[in-house]
Parts: C-alpha cells; sequence; structure tokens
C-alpha cells in the first residue's frame, strides 16, 4: 500500500477545486515566475521597519541584537521595549552586559544611565510593538509611520521563532515564493500540495497539514507579500480559516539575515478557545518547535541560495541531503 493512499484527512471538508497543472513539482517550480515574484516583493517600498524579535523576548535583561550591520542594545522600560545603539557615548562601552534600573540602562563601565532621551549623538530607535512582534524604525525619517502589518484575526494564539541564516532577505523571501518544493523538502511536515491559483503577487495552494502519522488536516492557503521583507501565509478555508504564519527577514549585516516566523492561529470553533487558553504555555513551545524544525531545512535552502547567487564558497552549516531525511 502507497503512502499517498495511507493518507487520512479530517476537519472540515474543502470544496473540490481544479489544480493548475498535474505536471511534476520540478516542472511548475518556474524560476522565472518565482523571480518576477520576488523583484515584486522587493520593488515595495522601504519602510525602514524591522523586525527585531517576539515581543515576549524582550525583558528587564539588555540583549544585544545586530540590526543591518549595526549592534543594539534591547530591553524593556515600564514605558515600554527600548531599542539603542549598544556602544556608550562616554567611552564606547557595550551596553549590552549592563542592567536596567528605573526603566534606564545603566553603563557597566562608569554607570551612565540612558534612556528615552539622547545624549550627545546617542539616540534610541522608534520602536513599535504590535502585541506579538518588537519592530525598530532604523531612520528616524520612519517615526511617525507604523510598519506595514499583513492583516491578522481578532484573536489568536501566537508563537514566534527567530533564526539566523548565512544569506540575505531575499533569500529567505525567495523560499517562500516556492511552494513547490513543501511535500520533498519537508515530508514530516505536508504530505500533499497542489497550486490552487497563481498570480504575478501571490499563489494560492491546497496542502495537507501532517498531525501525526498517516492524518492530516488540509486546507486553502495564500502567499504574499505585504512589504519587501515580509511575506504571509493566509488560511482561507478548512480548519483554522483566518490563521496567518508571518515571515520576516531582517538584514544582520551583507550575507547575514534573521528569520523571525510569528505563528497566529485561530479557529472559530468554540472547543478552540476552550483548550488553547489554559494550554498556550504547553502549545507555544510546541509550535515554535514546529516551525525551527521546518526552518532547519528552509534556512538551508536560503543559505544554497545566495551561495550561488553571490558566487560563495563558503561552506553550508545544514547538507541538503541530511535536511530531508
Amino acid at each position: 500500500m502507497s503512502a499517498k493512499a495511507k493518507l487520512r484527512t479530517f476537519g472540515r471538508a474543502l470544496p473540490p477545486v481544479e489544480f493548475l497543472s498535474s505536471a511534476p513539482d520540478w516542472q511548475q517550480a518556474r524560476v522565472g515566475w518565482i523571480e518576477a515574484a520576488l523583484q515584486r516583493a522587493r520593488s515595495l517600498p522601504d519602510t525602514g521597519w524591522v523586525v527585531v524579535d517576539a515581543s515576549r523576548e524582550v525583558g528587564t535583561t539588555p540583549r544585544r541584537y545586530r540590526l543591518d550591520g549595526t549592534d543594539y542594545a534591547v530591553w524593556r522600560s515600564p514605558a515600554g521595549p527600548r531599542v539603542a545603539p549598544d556602544a556608550c557615548p562616554h567611552m564606547g562601552a557595550s551596553l549590552s552586559p549592563g542592567r536596567v534600573c528605573e526603566g534606564e540602562l545603566v553603563c557597566p563601565w562608569h554607570g551612565l544611565r540612558l534612556g528615552n532621551a539622547a545624549h550627545g549623538s546617542w539616540r534610541p530607535l522608534p520602536v513599535y510593538d504590535d502585541g506579538v512582534l518588537l519592530w525598530a524604525a532604523l531612520t528616524t525619517a520612519h517615526r511617525d509611520v507604523g510598519p506595514v502589518l499583513p492583516q491578522r484575526p481578532e484573536r489568536y494564539l501566537d508563537a514566534v521563532m527567530r533564526k539566523e541564516a548565512r544569506c540575505d532577505p531575499e533569500d529567505v523571501i525567495a523560499n517562500r515564493l516556492d511552494p513547490w518544493h513543501g511535500v520533498h523538502f519537508h515530508p514530516y511536515s505536508f504530505a500533499r500540495l497542489k497550486v490552487v491559483e497563481q498570480e504575478e503577487e501571490s499563489i494560492v495552494v491546497r496542502v495537507v497539514y501532517r498531525v501525526v502519522g498517516p492524518y492530516g488536516v488540509e486546507v486553502d492557503a495564500r502567499f504574499h507579500c505585504p512589504e519587501r521583507n515580509t511575506i504571509a501565509m493566509t488560511i482561507l478555508r478548512g480548519e483554522g480559516e483566518g490563521s496567518v504564519v508571518e515571515t520576516h527577514a531582517t538584514r544582520i549585516e551583507s550575507g547575514r539575515a534573521a528569520i523571525i516566523e510569528a505563528t497566529l492561529a485561530t479557529s472559530d470553533r468554540p472547543q478552540f478557545w476552550h483548550f488553547v487558553r489554559p494550554l498556550s504555555w504547553l502549545l507555544r513551545p510546541l509550535v515554535r518547535k514546529a516551525a525551527d524544525r521546518l526552518w532547519r531545512d528552509d534556512a538551508a535552502y536560503a543559505e544554497r541560495r545566495y551561495a550561488l547567487r553571490s558566487g560563495s564558497r563558503a561552506s553550508i552549516s545544514r547538507s541538503t541531503s541530511s535536511s530531508v531525511l
């Protein structure tokens, strides 16, 4: 009995559709369309806003993040998150090993306290906390214009994964604009995937997500780019309709990017919320683990694309052959 014959789906039944093609995936995955869709995304206005990390990861203990080639100290004050240059304006000490006192960052070398006000050339960046992710504007010109967010459900269970890879943000977006690799590269997550609609700026697929063993849930999902460094997958039909997976790519420095993926799961089933709220402490780590496994492989895809595109001979940390076992 074949693996396909053993597949069992449950949940809401989807209406029959006619798939765009019955050709093998390697023929459907046209490089020209992927590159054209990527270039359309990259041509969207640069808002100057980048995702730093999950909002809940920012606490009163300072952390260092590198954004577009510059190190920043990130911490939470009573007034909200702060993102500021990691170099102390006094003598250049790294501020992230310091401590927070009454919302201000205290330099570990000489005790200079820094907060929301500028001190010479040192000044915090504009920030935006959307309740799930922390954003920072790398230029003050974007202080009064917030980031572009994908449409989100009204209520959701959210989980955020962050991973770094040796690539540029465009390689991360290109990976998500190629759904045809899903079943081949991630057989542990996807049992079946067919393209339903393919437009210039988006693509809709019918996919079976594996839940356990041969059992899975079938949904129709749309991929589109609301801004140049973000691609969102929205469930249009099936279980979890309205749920969104946002994949954001932030440039750390040339040839290195942070992948921040936020899953916002929702449902119109009352029993979903009956069980989700009391078990959110357990479900979030499971969702993060699943996303991390997926991006362990997809980061290898993005890194390989970057190496080919840049002509780099640098070794790839995860091999394609081992990632699909």
